[in-house]
């Protein structure tokens, strides 16, 4: 990675260049430990010079007509497939995550997205012109906003990277898009794709630096006309507050700690398999991933043992290693704070299973940790309130639908949740009562390109995917045509004259 990215880690009017920073950053491989690049991260200065370069840029690709960013789009689609291997080892490395979860899930998603968004930037919907008033013929148009500014999370940088960036360029935007300092890798091959596709320079520009040094700078930027950030609430509530002091449009997408209810009448192998994929999957850092599940005292019991069971066959090992299931977190830090949510939990709950990191040959160097199943934990515990952005899973029993239901919102967030039930009754009532952005009927964590994601309550607010998310990327314009051709209107004896 160092001679791929010898020339810099900033992304800015195509091409690498390096960060003015004093400082400079190490990526670490949080399998092994080892480093994987060093670069000097974007200071103030850089953030001016890639907002100067999508200002520039933005004029001549808001006058591009959808059918030529469309093509321009499809060619990115294509670029992103010819890189698929080469940009899941990269996500791999940087991310730990096995290498069959980043070509099966975070790659094709990419490259899906994109083709997408290809489709989608020639059906810029609006309302029909109509005369609405008798007098008049009005019509919308949806405009571009200019340029904006994207910080992205660490756990799904290339997703994130597609999650922001498409939807903006598709309607016409330019971007400047923060990755997390510790995960920049396939961001930039991203936007150096997007140049080979045809995109012009400016139109995508990456900013690889620090949240305080270059995220808080980009957002509060005067020429950024809207901020996208995607992380944790507490980080959301800054971005929040400096983006409002200049009035930018604001799309967040925050923590998530979702539900998992699984009814008396469910098919228990269904529910322990898919609590166990929705619990672990990206080691359990997915701000959808299921968190707490609430189990009908009846199934209760068998729901514990089963799903631990299913923990202790998953197979821990390095990303890239045949047969590895669940890779290490993305650093020794986030394991570290995990198990430390785990350790304080053995206080107030029980630990069925996992609690702890392994010490084999091969592992002992790396982020891991065991998936980990607790019970006996109170509603408003910590393991139960906060969220932990780890393979933890914690169970509770309930007794009533009704206290399903309201322990299924009985915790500030609302991005994700899922019902188990072959009752229609009660999946329509949880779809229609728990207050989540999605809600899952016996799965969860498909998402697809067509549907809307984003969150309720303090996982924030605006949709990425679909078509929604051009809602977030456009703004709205009314225009109204006079059909009378007089000069003194009816309406104008309110202000002066008689009728």
């Amino acid at each position: 990675m160092h001679d791929r990215f010898a020339d810099g880690a900033q992304y800015i009017a195509g091409r690498l260049t390096h960060g003015t920073s004093a400082r400079t950053h190490t990526v670490v491989d949080p399998a092994t430990g080892t480093p994987v690049l060093t670069y000097r991260p974007a200071g103030p200065a850089d953030v001016d010079a890639a907002v100067a370069a999508a200002r520039a840029a933005f004029p001549a690709w808001a006058a591009a007509t959808p059918a030529e960013r469309s093509d321009t789009l499809h060619r990115f689609a294509a670029v992103l497939a010819d890189r698929a291997e080469d940009l899941a080892r990269a996500e791999s490395l940087q991310c730990g995550k096995p290498l069959k979860l980043t070509r099966e899930f975070d790659v094709p998603g990419t490259i899906d997205n994109a083709a997408f968004f290809a489709g989608a930037a020639r059906h810029l919907q609006g309302q029909s012109a109509g005369e609405y008033s008798g007098d008049h013929t009005s019509y919308v148009r949806r405009e571009p906003i200019g340029v904006v500014g994207s910080i992205a999370p660490w756990n799904y940088p290339l997703q994130m990277a597609a999650w922001k960036v498409l939807p903006a360029i598709a309607a016409g935007n330019t971007i400047v898009l923060k990755p997390a300092e510790s995960t920049p890798l396939t961001s930039l091959m991203f936007a150096q794709a997007a140049t080979e596709a045809g995109l012009p320079d400016g139109v995508l520009n990456i900013v690889t630096g620090t949240g305080p040094e270059a995220g808080e700078h980009l957002v509060a930027h005067p020429d950024v006309a809207m901020t996208s950030f995607t992380g944790s609430t507490a980080v959301g509530r800054r971005v929040a507050e400096i983006a409002t002091s200049t009035l930018k449009r604001l799309h967040l997408e925050l923590g998530g700690k979702a539900p998992f209810l699984v009814f008396d009448d469910a098919d228990l192998e269904a529910a322990a398999h898919g609590a166990v994929a929705a619990a672990l999957i990206n080691t359990g850092q997915d701000c959808t991933a299921a968190t707490r599940a609430y189990v009908q005292r009846p199934l209760h019991d068998a729901f514990v043992e089963r799903t631990a069971a299913l923990m202790e066959t998953v197979r821990l090992g390095h990303p890239f290693a045949p047969g590895t299931d669940l890779g290490p977190l993305v650093s020794h830090a986030q394991r570290d704070r995990v198990a430390g949510f785990v350790d304080r939990a053995r206080g107030y709950a029980r630990v069925v299973t996992g609690g702890e990191a392994p010490q084999d040959d091969g592992l002992k160097d790396g982020a891991y940790y065991r998936p980990t199943l607790i019970v006996d934990a109170a509603q408003d515990s910590e393991a139960v309130q906060a969220e932990i952005f780890g393979p933890v899973l914690v169970v509770l029993p309930f007794d009533t639908d009704d206290e399903a239901v309201r322990l299924a919102n009985d915790t500030p967030y609302g991005l994700a949740a899922s019902a188990w039930t072959r009752d229609v009754y009660r999946a329509n009532r949880a779809t229609r009562e728990i207050k989540a952005g999605c809600v899952w009927i016996n799965d969860h964590i498909p998402i697809i390109s067509e549907m809307p994601h984003g969150g309720y309550k303090a996982s924030g607010f605006g949709k990425d995917m679909s078509a929604y998310s051009f809602e977030e990327y456009t703004q709205l314009k009314h225009v109204m045509f006079d059909n009378t051709a007089t000069a003194a209107k009816d309406w104008h004896r309110t202000v002066f004259g008689d009728r």
